[in-house]
């Protein structure tokens, strides 16, 4: 057994390893974030190109799937392989077109959020019914701006990720560096005050 003024190694080095994780993680995030705050429009056409190529396999996966007589859908998962990879190809060729579907799939998911929680807050007896309400109003508003202008909004939202991944990219490195100063203090020194007084 260690004495308890001695460290443990096997402590320390989880510790160190700990902080150079963070580290690590927290300047991958600050690029990350860099990057797509200055050029949200190549960034989003990635996550286009990502989404497209996703649609491909998932068309490749069911054409595979028509080949096994032991499937009872057979023509069904064929012709769903087929539009998966159409899908896909029209994605990929078309960047413009698919960032204006995600703008619009975002929309309308604010939209239909915000619709839930204003019903909510108006209909219902919940706690909190005005911030529901106004939850709702501001969902319902954002996602109406969105799906009017889906492609400009969408831009618009990619540089905002971009500054909180920053922000948080900064948050984790000096966490990490603070957990560094913690490891690398020294500890405090165990003299005669830490000793049991003898009673009299």
């Amino acid at each position: 057994m260690y004495p308890e003024d001695q460290e443990d190694p096997a402590a320390d080095l989880i510790v160190a390893r700990t902080w150079q994780a963070t580290l690590f993680l927290g300047v991958v995030t600050v690029i990350l974030g860099l990057v797509v705050s200055f050029r949200p429009s190549g960034s989003l056409n990635v996550i286009a190109v990502l989404l497209g190529i996703l649609m491909i396999i998932s068309g490749i996966f069911h054409l595979i799937r028509v080949f096994d007589r032991a499937e009872a859908h057979r023509v069904w998962l064929g012709i769903a392989g087929l539009l998966y990879v159409v899908i896909g190809v029209v994605l990929i060729r078309h960047l413009h077109l698919t960032v204006a579907l995600i703008g619009l799939i975002v929309g309308l998911t604010w939209i239909i959020q915000g619709l839930s929680a204003l019903f909510g807050g108006v209909a219902g007896s919940r706690e909190g019914r005005g911030w529901w309400i106004f939850f709702g109003i501001v969902s319902l508003i954002a996602g109406i701006v969105v799906v009017s202008a889906p492609v400009s909004s969408v831009t618009v939202l990619a540089v905002l990720l971009g500054i909180w991944f920053v922000v948080m990219g900064l948050f984790e490195v000096i966490a990490a560096f603070i957990i560094r100063r913690a490891v690398s203090a020294p500890a405090p020194a165990r003299g005669f005050a830490d000793e049991e007084t003898p009673t009299r």
